[in-house]
């Protein structure tokens, strides 16, 4: 590891963090723009479509964090093999995932997207988007795994830039298959699914060549098929919280997606525009939980337990600052973006006053997805994220959302309004657990397994 000071570190990791995440979030935006252009209905499509990639990710990110919680503090202690054994067993895990996915996309695309809506416009779209986007799922599986070691490994700015070429590649092919460029046919909707099936497999490859040049733990397909009991009984003690957190808060926000469905196609149109921003925004977050996460489980891993804790004390700072930034600057575009879409007038008036109700939450999404997912993440306290979770989202938010369209049939704006008040009801807990500092704990004290030390 590097003797940096704090403030260097952080920069180093944050930035190309954000850069990759916010050129992964440019892949949507790319798809509205130039689908909207054609078609509203087949961008609504692809945006509705696009939640299964979302509930894939929640497993994927249950493995990745599980993987990076443990793969921090390894490498804080310098113990390479133990990343090799683990990166193994999780590769293991995450084939099956994948598997599943593929299959759902490839062969009940129909039945999935009547999950999400009963316009038959919008459903024959997004039909054709899944089957040929099903491929993706396989490259992309796999590859997010080995990004999180490469990250957890110094190696950020690789990722980073097999991320950017990525997008890149994505937004080019996007065109040339949506529009009909170069002697191509145009595609639509379905162009805009090979463009990412092809992006995803020219990153998983990129990804694979990069560890295999410059990660010092490598992959060995032995470690796939040879498991140690200990790392695998110490990984399910840490991640299984983290799996039933993504698993059950994932079917909740595709509930909050399936209610908003239902209510009209210019709030469906509306909604693919403002979930985009949202990500857009959210971008530094999400970052500053990465580098947060690392940066706090190295140092709890070397053993620098109080280092650690100071750390976390100063990410947490910054996230409540970047958060307040973050809004306000959503609340200033909120207009320009409504006229400068190409939506008709009712959703464009319904994007408006989305993104002015964004603003709380991209605050409370900045607090705890930095806290919750970076700094509790980085000491195993996994378990308080998930009952957080669950609770707000099935207890108060999809009740309350539920009953005010279907029952009460309130205005969509009000649905809206509830359906996005989830991260801000966290808040108070979230940081009453954060002072009781149950995360400060060294997971590798020993060579031979995982270990929580008290």
């Amino acid at each position: 590891m590097r003797n940096e000071t704090f403030s260097h570190k952080l920069t180093r990791l944050v930035i190309p963090i954000s850069l990759q995440y916010f050129m992964f979030a440019l892949v949507p935006v790319s798809d509205a723009v130039m689908l909207v252009a054609m078609d509203q209905d087949a961008m609504s499509a692809v945006s509705l479509a696009g939640q299964v990639f979302f509930v894939f990710n929640l497993f994927n990110y249950a493995l990745m964090a599980g993987l990076s919680m443990f793969a921090a503090q390894y490498w804080g202690k310098g113990d390479i093999k133990s990343i090799e054994k683990l990166l193994g067993y999780v590769t293991r895990l995450a084939i099956p995932i994948a598997l599943i996915f593929f299959s759902i996309s490839l062969f009940m695309p129909d039945a999935v997207m009547r999950i999400y809506t009963h316009e038959e416009v919008i459903i024959s779209h997004g039909i054709n988007y899944l089957r040929i986007v099903s491929v993706a799922y396989i490259f992309d599986g796999v590859a997010q795994l080995y990004t999180a070691v490469l990250k957890n490994t110094d190696h950020v700015k690789i990722c980073t830039g097999i991320s950017v070429s990525m997008v890149v590649m994505n937004i080019i092919l996007n065109a040339v298959f949506i529009y009909g460029l170069f002697g191509v046919p145009a595609m639509g909707e379905s162009g805009a699914a090979l463009a990412t099936s092809i992006s995803c497999l020219y990153g998983a490859a990129a990804v694979i060549i990069a560890m295999i040049r410059k990660c010092p733990a490598r992959i060995r397909i032995s470690c796939v098929f040879k498991v140690d009991i200990g790392m695998r009984r110490d990984f399910s003690k840490y991640s299984s919280a983290l799996l039933i957190n993504q698993m059950f808060w994932g079917i909740g926000f595709t509930l909050v997606t399936v209610i908003i469905g239902h209510l009209n196609a210019e709030v469906i149109a509306a909604n693919a525009i403002a979930a985009v921003v949202k990500d857009l925004a959210s971008c530094f977050c999400w970052s500053l939980a990465d580098g947060g996460a690392i940066m706090v489980g190295n140092e709890l891993g070397a053993g620098n337990l109080e280092r650690g804790k100071k750390y976390g004390q100063k990410i947490v700072n910054l996230a409540i600052t970047s958060g307040i930034i973050l809004g306000v600057i959503t609340a200033a575009l909120a207009y320009p973006i409504s006229k400068l879409t190409n939506l008709d007038p009712v959703s464009a008036e319904y994007l408006f006053y989305m993104l002015l109700m964004c603003v709380y939450y991209i605050l409370g999404r900045s607090i705890n997805a930095v806290i919750i997912g970076g700094i509790f993440a980085s000491g195993g306290d996994t378990k308080f994220g998930m009952i957080c979770d669950l609770v707000t989202m099935w207890v108060f938010i999809i009740p309350a959302g539920a009953l005010a369209a279907f029952v009460f049939h309130a205005p969509p704006l009000l649905v809206y309004f509830i359906l996005n008040l989830d991260e801000m009801i966290k808040i108070p807990v979230v940081f009453h657990h954060f002072k009781k500092y149950k995360w400060v704990k060294n997971l590798v004290g020993k060579d031979d397994s995982l270990v929580e030390l008290s």
